[in-house]
């Protein structure tokens, strides 16, 4: 994913930061914040909140 829009793309609930996480075919952007995992399909990340995964507090995703 280009670094420039990871820079600008925030949670569309909180407006908080995304961290990228995983790698090649895998990759999620996780609001720490809200505990959401946002999935990215074919390199273009899925903004929807009714689309993202909801971790659990004992997801790992939400501590790196």
């Amino acid at each position: 994913m280009d670094k420039r829009l990871l820079e600008i793309l925030v949670c569309p609930i909180c407006k908080g930061k995304l961290r990228l996480v995983g790698s090649g075919g895998d990759m999620q952007l996780v609001c720490r914040g809200d505990r959401l995992a946002y999935p990215i399909t074919d390199g273009i990340p899925i903004m929807l909140p009714e689309d993202a995964r909801t971790l659990s507090p004992d997801d790992p995703l939400c501590s790196t």
